[in-house]
């Protein structure tokens, strides 16, 4: 297949598609056909250009609106395309015993893409793949009302809450929530935005590419006019349709979205050099300066492979510039690719199904997910084996470090964004209960401490570093019986809703870590017991899930072959 090399219309353009070539790796040349546009107007990528849009959905301002998808064309029969998503193989943290591994070391984890995308399935009424569940982003999705930091404090504060396991009897769980201090509108630092937007074939539907420009322009609304957005295009080539533009001129910026339709192949590899070219060239000081890719995932054309996109976006992290990855659409969805490049470019993921779900990503959170506060944002839990025997770190498996990790400042780690929460949940089991899950050695354990190290049940050691330094700062905290609640009743609310999100995305991964009494039901009166304010209802919306997923599980099990129907 043949790479089209475009020609713009004006020399910067064409000296930034020169920079992208000069990176790309001798594999990656095929043979090229020129095209000539210019740098006003990108030609059509289609020779069959889709169906206008639908016009714009009321907003409703709830995340419990309805998601229907758009009707198919009249005379036309929806398509079911076929399912080609990809997701990445992960097993599951182990239990571990603190006598022979009492470190647990992982990076933090600010993306939701994981929760949008279970819920898209639960709602077609189908459970997700396993391997689609990430349980702290699904936790994450959600704010938690964890104190603001004070003025002279680090950027973000701490909690920890250790309370009884509503998952099975003799456990306890041990809540860690980081509070990312928020700032006003009027102290944001200038923003660098280049929007990298697939307008391949696979873009073509209702909930890709046209879905793509209208959460853009909800974002524009919520920028200062003196911000500037940039465009480049990718499909069977790479090309830029807007040069760096103050918001300011919104009509300009809107024309160009206008102008995009979807169709050809993807070369999304080519479309990050060129966007990256572009940003750095734009770049500003004391600005946030970053990159946005807005995709399905579906790179098939030039660097495809995820482990060298990975590789080129982690030499580019050096730069300064911020990744942040949007996906949108089904059936093609390649979250394996997506979750790789965003984790190693100092980025975000994000995943959009409808509207509502723009609207919170990309307008109500955009301070979280646009304006860093700390960068390496590192978690090293130590846990005191005369007082809890086991433990399980539930979800952050892509996120696991070596020990020796925490301490190297070069090991890149997640990025928090102003005003984001942060939250991460051991399962523990305490000494002496008859819930652990590991025989005990025939011989002793000679590594057990005498007393209980003055009442402690771990200790807790975050590192994290300005945004653009190069050495981390420690902080570290104690955590003793004044974190212990009894009962699961005296938890913070906070505490018992997160804990009701955790275990709903144990079920969904199949529940074997749960007791035979703790299922949907269980979750739901958890989640409905602690849902306290709830202004965009997507507390009530996760609820409702439950019920989904419960129906999902049910209609599955009359579906498998041997079962009566």
């Amino acid at each position: 297949m043949h790479i089209k090399r475009i020609i713009l219309g004006s020399v910067a353009a064409a000296t930034l598609l020169a920079a992208c070539e000069t990176e790309m790796a001798p594999g990656d040349k095929a043979a090229t056909e020129t095209v000539e546009v210019t740098a006003s107007r990108m030609e059509d990528y289609s020779a069959t250009p889709p169906p206008p849009a639908p016009p714009p959905p009321a907003m409703a301002g709830m995340a419990s609106q309805s998601r229907a998808m758009a009707s198919p064309m009249p005379g036309m029969a929806a398509p079911q395309p076929e399912f080609r998503d990809k997701y990445e193989d992960v097993e599951a943290n182990p239990v571990k015993l603190v006598s022979e591994e009492p470190v647990s070391t992982f990076s933090i984890d600010v993306d939701t893409a994981s929760y949008a995308n279970v819920r898209r399935f639960l709602e077609s009424g189908v459970l997700p793949p396993k391997d689609a569940v990430r349980i702290e982003e699904m936790i994450n999705y959600f704010d938690y009302t964890y104190p603001q930091p004070g003025a002279e404090e680090a950027p973000f504060s701490t909690q920890v809450n250790i309370m009884p396991s509503p998952f099975a009897e003799g456990r306890e769980l041990m809540q860690i929530g980081i509070q990312g201090r928020d700032i006003d509108r009027e102290a944001r630092p200038p923003v660098n935005l280049t929007l990298l937007m697939d307008v391949s074939g696979s873009m073509f539907s209702d909930d890709k590419l046209p879905l793509a420009k209208q959460a853009i322009k909800l974002m524009l609304e919520e920028m200062e006019p003196t911000d500037t957005i940039a465009i480049v295009v990718y499909a069977g080539a790479a090309g830029e349709v807007l040069e760096p533009t103050p918001v300011s001129d919104k009509r300009k910026i809107v024309a160009a979205l206008e102008s995009l339709q979807a169709g050809g192949s993807t070369a999304g590899g080519e479309g990050l050099r060129l966007a990256y070219s572009l940003a750095e060239m734009g770049m500003k000081e004391d600005a946030v300066n970053r990159v946005m890719l807005l995709t399905d995932g579906d790179f098939n054309v030039g660097i495809s492979d995820p482990e060298q996109l990975e590789d080129f976006v982690s030499r580019k992290r050096d730069t300064g510039i911020y990744l942040s990855v949007i996906g949108f659409g089904r059936g093609n969805y390649n979250d394996a690719m997506m979750q790789k490049i965003s984790q190693v470019g100092n980025g975000t993921a994000a995943y959009v199904d409808t509207l509502s779900e723009a609207r919170k990503v990309l307008a109500d959170d955009l301070s979280g997910n646009m304006f860093p506060i700390a960068d390496d944002v590192k978690i090293q839990v130590e846990f005191n084996p005369a007082r809890v025997s086991e433990y399980r770190l539930i979800g952050y498996e892509t996120r696991m470090l070596d020990r020796e990790d925490f301490n190297n400042d070069k090991v890149d780690a997640g990025d928090i964004g102003a005003g984001t929460s942060v939250t991460a949940i051991y399962d523990i089991t305490p000494v002496g209960s008859s819930a652990a899950q590991i025989d005990p050695l025939r011989y002793g354990d000679k590594t057990r401490p005498e007393g209980d190290l003055s009442g402690e049940y771990a200790f807790v050691k975050l590192r994290y570093k300005a945004p653009g330094a190069a050495d981390s700062i420690l902080l570290e905290r104690p955590v003793t019986d004044a974190d212990r609640v009894d009962s699961l009743d005296a938890a913070p609310q906070w505490a018992r809703f997160a804990t009701a999100v955790a275990g709903f995305g144990e079920m969904l991964k199949g529940g074997e870590t749960l007791s035979a009494g703790f299922g949907w039901e269980a979750i739901r009166n958890l989640a409905s017991g602690a849902k306290g304010p709830d202004e965009f209802g997507y507390r009530a919306e996760f609820i409702e899930l439950t019920r989904l997923a419960e129906t999902a599980e049910a209609q599955a099990a009359l579906n498998r072959p041997g079962q009566e129907q």
